[in-house]
């Protein structure tokens, strides 16, 4: 106990957790271990800024005052000034405690506090770290897949979860291999501590991939807006240039797609549709349908109306209203197509197209 601050050091060197963190920990630990022995009603106080000083609180008091009855915790004024004529009403006085020769049971009291304290705090940093990670890429190597398909995988130094209805539609792992995936939610588990749940379906996680693909996109020449994507499907993703001299659609496809299909390939064979933003949101939902030539768009509060002709209706919309649905997504409009020479007559919603959706995939 008389070289405590090595031992706090020692346990921040070991943890890699800072060494004031720690020796609150520690205190708090002695602290608990110092009530369980004494009296769980009584006020201690602990200094560990060489050694080990354990004390006992007492405020002290008017003589009169009803607290003066709880000894544990009030001293009155007289008894007070018969150790020192300066104290006054609202001090506290410390008196030392022995917490030197500690028999078994106390000693496993405070290991286990300080076991418990300790842990707390690594779990609290390794929770802030991971939190601030959220949306960020990361690699990890599948360690375990249960019976319900869940995979585990193993980064730094934590295991995390990528449940079932986070994968790729078709996708299939087995122990070794080695995933990309993006950080969606991190938690605490009073039973297994630090619980990071990761995903390949968020749209987060096909602008992870972009920008580990393309340099503009990294270097901020190349802004990403949105994305959306029915996961194994197809995805849709704005993009923006923030210079004159650079094509923010031609730069993220590459040479001959190159860039393009190395991140659908990871995403397996999602195909992707790169779309130029705009301010004006009519031009916006006329280059997100495509490959739908679109007539004219006009805007209505949140719902924007598309005239097209008959022969781009099932291009508008899509398999299965994928493609109308995407832009939806995307523009965060919704959308309602109307054929040529029938106006006021709505083929399809973005929002049935949702609904068709639904059906398809409830079953994946």
């Amino acid at each position: 106990m008389e070289r405590i601050v090595d031992i706090i050091e020692s346990i921040a060197n070991e943890k890699s957790l800072p060494v004031e963190e720690v020796s609150k920990r520690v205190i708090t630990s002695i602290t608990n271990t110092a009530k369980r022995l004494f009296g769980d009603d009584k006020e201690f106080s602990v200094d560990v800024k060489k050694s080990l000083c354990v004390y006992q609180n007492l405020i002290v008091v008017a003589d009169n005052d009803e607290l003066v009855k709880d000894d544990n915790k009030y001293i009155s004024l007289s008894k007070a000034r018969a150790e020192s004529n300066e104290v006054e009403i609202g001090d506290t006085l410390k008196y030392e405690i022995s917490f030197l020769n500690l028999d078994r049971t106390a000693v496993n009291w405070l290991y286990k506090e300080l076991e418990y304290n300790v842990q707390r705090l690594v779990e609290e940093k390794l929770f802030e770290k991971y939190q601030s990670m959220v949306d960020k890429l990361i690699f990890g190597t599948v360690i375990f897949i249960d019976n319900d398909e869940n995979t585990f995988i193993e980064f730094d130094e934590i295991r995390a979860v990528l449940p079932r209805k986070n994968r790729i539609k078709g996708e299939k792992f087995k122990v070794g291999d080695v995933l990309k995936a993006v950080i969606k939610h991190v938690s605490v588990d009073k039973k297994i501590g630090l619980k990071v749940e990761i995903s390949r379906t968020s749209p987060k996680f096909l602008n992870a991939l972009l920008t580990l693909e393309v340099p503009e996109i990294k270097d901020n020449y190349i802004e990403i807006i949105n994305s959306a994507r029915i996961p194994g499907e197809r995805a849709k993703v704005l993009l923006k240039a923030n210079s004159m001299s650079i094509d923010a659609v031609g730069a993220t496809v590459g040479s001959k797609g190159v860039r393009i299909n190395a991140v659908s390939k990871e995403l397996n064979g999602e195909n992707i549709d790169c779309v130029e933003y705009s301010s004006e949101q009519a031009i916006l939902v006329s280059r997100a349908l495509a490959p739908a030539i679109i007539n004219s768009v006009t805007i209505d509060n949140d719902v924007a109306k598309v005239v097209i002709n008959h022969d781009q209706k099932s291009k508008a919309i899509g398999k299965q209203g994928i493609n109308i649905r995407l832009c939806s997504m995307l523009t965060g409009l919704q959308i309602e197509l109307i054929e040529q020479g029938s106006v006021g007559e709505q083929s399809i919603s973005s929002e049935e197209a949702k609904a068709n959706l639904e059906n398809l995939f409830k079953n994946i």
